[in-house]
């Protein structure tokens, strides 16, 4: 990067992240008194003329869709070496990306901004562009003066116009949001590529995690129990391997899930005037000792269930539900594995299985998941990724296996037995890893059985953090 404290008028503040093809900087109009983001192309690429003009491509993409849901473009130049660069408004309340580093978002929530996020979608249909590439990261927020978010789209790197996408197109996009015809070069596509790629925005939104390959995603209620079907239903639309059987549109799409976040916020609104009311009832109003009933079922008082259950000879006791279990429950597309990781890890899943040659098992296609924070970073080990992978190893010693695995630049911590209600087998751990990770590599059986390990898992997490046991007891394989 050529080394500027200014760029045309716009004084650089700091870096707000760099791309395959350029830097974006926050910086000051001093002339306007506002903040601006600048975007320059790589240095590395000034010298091929077609990453310029796909570069200065975006710039004008986002001139033309001249929408107030769509990142909008204020200026244009070059710096003294020849390279490009575009001024635009600056997104101060971060991505998508950012609030679901918490993990899933309440629902009614979830609903609104996917379907935000489609009204900018339609808004660049409408100037006959299609985005490509919308995913988290590229849903930006910004602050209203009445303090309101607004949500923008931004980043059209990829984008074309929809008479030439309509042709033969290179093969685009980002693993788990990138439609099937977008996946493979030569295949033409239309507008209902971006409503598959917002349909896993909106399931991500929902249940936390990535949505798995076409035709193999797992249904969100069994991400997010209780979750409405009408609501699973809307978002599976959007992801339908075969664009014929989506929603027709990205405006359909929004308005569906705008219907849907009403209802589901006057549903929550009921439940807690309801919870008030009751609050609010004087004490001697109140009926003492009632059952409540959930559901359709009418309200039984406690004495005519004692009585019922008396006149039967049955013992009464008081029952305490146990708490909930914490974290994100998470299957792999065959149903067969299924775990509950940390709330914060289960962003993302590939749930499609893995190849157990890659543990130097026999070669096949057995059922297996990955969940992490950023699965995109999965094979790093100088990042600190969170996460867990589980595969089910078909024939071969597992354990012999996990012994022969090493982890160059990491400390070994040793190897122990684990035993547990449902599974036994051995672990070893690595700490002190780059990125301050920390691995787990273990062979696992079932409990009890004499028959050869059969699942292999790898567990990253930072120093200081144990949720090993935790994960290996909610293990379950059928």
């Amino acid at each position: 990067m050529h080394s500027v404290g200014r760029i045309g008028r716009y004084r650089l503040e700091r870096r707000l992240g760099t791309g395959a093809f350029g830097t974006v900087w926050l910086a000051h109009d001093d002339e306007l008194d506002a903040p601006v983001a600048v975007k320059v192309l790589a240095e590395n690429w000034s010298h091929r003329l077609d990453v310029r003009e796909r570069f200065l491509s975006e710039a004008r993409l986002l001139r033309k869709a001249a929408s107030p849901r769509v990142v909008q473009v204020h200026d244009i130049g070059e710096l003294p070496d020849g390279r490009p660069y575009f001024v635009m408004e600056y997104a101060d309340a971060g991505t998508l990306a950012d609030l679901l580093a918490a993990g899933p978002l309440p629902l009614a929530e979830a609903l609104r901004l996917t379907a935000l996020a489609a009204r900018g979608a339609q808004a660049l249909h409408e100037a006959g562009i299609v985005h490509r590439d919308i995913k988290p990261s590229n849903v930006l927020l910004r602050t209203a003066p009445d303090g309101t978010r607004r949500v923008l789209l931004a980043d059209l790197g990829l984008a074309k116009s929809l008479a030439e996408a309509s042709g033969l197109t290179l093969a685009a996009g980002s693993a788990g949001y990138r439609p099937p015809e977008q996946a493979e070069p030569g295949a033409g596509i239309d507008a209902r590529a971006d409503v598959y790629s917002l349909g896993a925005v909106g399931y991500e939104l929902v249940t936390g995690a990535v949505p798995g390959a076409p035709g193999r995603i797992v249904p969100p209620r069994r991400l997010r129990p209780g979750l409405d079907p009408g609501v699973a239903r809307t978002l599976l639309r959007a992801l339908e391997a075969d664009r014929e059987r989506r929603w027709p549109s990205a405006e359909a799409f929004a308005r569906e899930l705008e219907r849907a976040a009403a209802t589901t916020a006057g549903a929550a609104d009921g439940a807690a005037g309801a919870k008030e009311a009751e609050r609010a009832e004087p004490s001697a109003a109140r009926p003492r000792g009632r059952l409540a009933w959930r559901g359709r079922r009418a309200a039984v008082t406690a004495a005519a269930a004692v009585a019922v259950l008396a006149a039967a000879g049955v013992a009464l006791a008081l029952v305490l539900r146990p708490p909930a279990p914490s974290g994100v429950r998470v299957a792999d597309a065959t149903g067969r594995i299924e775990l509950r990781v940390p709330d914060g890890w289960g962003r993302q899943l590939r749930d499609s299985g893995w190849d157990p040659r890659s543990l130097g098992l026999p070669a096949g296609h057995e059922p297996g998941l990955a969940v992490a924070d950023d699965l995109a970073r999965w094979q790093d080990l100088g990042t600190g990724v969170r996460g867990v992978f589980v595969g089910l190893s078909g024939p071969g010693d597992v354990t012999a296996r996990v012994d022969a695995v090493d982890h160059p630049g990491c400390h070994y911590d040793g190897s122990r037995a684990y035993t547990g209600d449902r599974w036994h087998g051995r672990m070893r751990t690595w700490s002190d890893c780059p990125g301050g990770s920390r691995l787990t590599e273990a062979a696992l059986a079932p409990a009890g059985s004499a028959r050869p390990p059969r699942v292999y898992v790898q567990i990253r997490q930072r120093d200081g953090d144990d949720a090993t046991d935790r994960i290996l007891r909610s293990l379950r394989v059928t």
